[in-house]
């Protein structure tokens, strides 16, 4: 067995099927969620995986709703122009202008965490309804986690795991995708 499923079965999963995840997911209580770190290598695999655990969850009885950090990407970047025209501009004015550009769309026209949080639940019950948040890889180099991640503290009231591809950097440093500079602040309990 890898190392990526025993941490799933064996430390997340319990966790999630718990009668009330929120005390083991996090130590906070207004910020119900955590990540579960992989290695970026391992991304299709990973992938497999949380569609198996989706499908365990929701035969214990639990409500899964999964938000693809790629399909949020994708709805922001097309409301603000189509996705064909993005890459004439990066042909156009280059990769650093076009992510430098993207990041501002996130971050302030089309925010991230407005388009995640209408993704959330409509009628949350924290102990029947888990969030699975994927796919966050794609939003590198744009965009780190760590923004997201404190923008919906407060907002997140269900038990949520964020699927984080990355490497550990000390006891609670994460990198992500192995390559930018690690970030030491994550307060979500890493998995």
């Amino acid at each position: 067995m890898s190392d990526l499923v025993e941490r799933l079965t064996r430390d997340l999963e319990p966790v999630l099927t718990a009668d009330d995840p929120r005390p083991r997911i996090s130590a906070y209580h207004n910020m119900p969620y955590a990540l579960f770190r992989y290695d970026p290598d391992d991304e299709f695999e990973l992938r497999r995986q949380v569609t198996m655990l989706r499908t365990r969850l929701e035969q214990s009885g639990k409500r899964v709703f999964q938000i693809s950090l790629a399909e949020c990407l994708t709805e922001a970047m097309a409301s603000v122009q189509p996705l064909e025209d993005w890459f004439e501009a990066e042909r156009r004015h280059g990769t650093a202008l076009v992510v430098e550009t993207i990041h501002a769309v996130l971050a302030e026209q089309t925010p991230l965490v407005e388009i995640v949080a209408k993704r959330m639940p409509d009628d949350p019950d924290p102990l029947r309804d888990t969030v699975l948040i994927t796919r966050a890889g794609s939003l590198f180099p744009v965009y780190r986690t760590f923004s997201l991640l404190e923008q919906l503290t407060g907002r997140v009231i269900v038990p949520s795991v964020l699927f984080y591809p990355g490497t550990l950097d000390g006891a609670a440093g994460l990198r992500f995708m192995g390559v930018l500079e690690a970030e030491h602040n994550y307060r979500p309990k890493i998995f």
